[in-house]
């Protein structure tokens, strides 16, 4: 019988925000859509607060405080994007309430987001959840088959090395 005492245990990304789970290809913005910044997928919010989807350090709070990059233990970087075109609100709508380098455990609140004030004034609420390093091709992703996720409670994806 043999053991690996170093293989990693799979990590589960747990969905940032309550909502409609649709696939990438489906967010209408090529950036995306075709998975320029990386794989993952997208949550159409029912719900405004974004909570961390894993436990892991803040890497990227944007200016504009529309999209917070998370760092999980296992080195899957992730960016949380919240609607399209919403760079263009500078910041109006959102109350982040972490900054870059903190620590955050799955479930901690990242930003309050009004969403009512984002659909009135920005082209979408679509939030795409993307694995940024996915390319390196470290680690496999399995995403979830589900249709609607809760902010913290359904897993999104998990990662495993290969």
């Amino acid at each position: 019988m043999r053991f690996n005492f170093f293989k990693k245990e799979p990590v589960d990304f747990y969905t940032p925000v309550s909502g409609k789970i649709v696939p990438l290809e489906e967010v209408p913005d090529p950036v995306f859509s075709q998975k320029m910044m990386g794989d993952g997928l997208a949550v159409i919010p029912t719900a405004g607060d974004i909570v961390s989807p894993v436990k892991g350090t803040v890497i990227l709070v944007a200016a504009t405080k529309h999209a917070v990059g998370l760092r999980a233990e296992d080195g899957t970087e992730i960016l949380i994007h919240v609607g399209l075109e919403t760079v263009a609100l500078e910041g109006k709508g959102f109350n982040v309430a972490v900054k870059d380098g903190d620590k955050v455990s799955a479930g901690q609140l990242l930003m309050e987001v009004d969403l009512e004030y984002i659909s009135t004034n920005a082209k979408s609420t679509v939030t795409p959840v993307v694995i940024t390093n996915s390319e390196e091709g470290k680690k496999q992703y399995v995403f979830t088959e589900e249709k609607e996720g809760t902010a913290g409670k359904t897993v999104l994806f998990t990662a495993s090395a290969k």
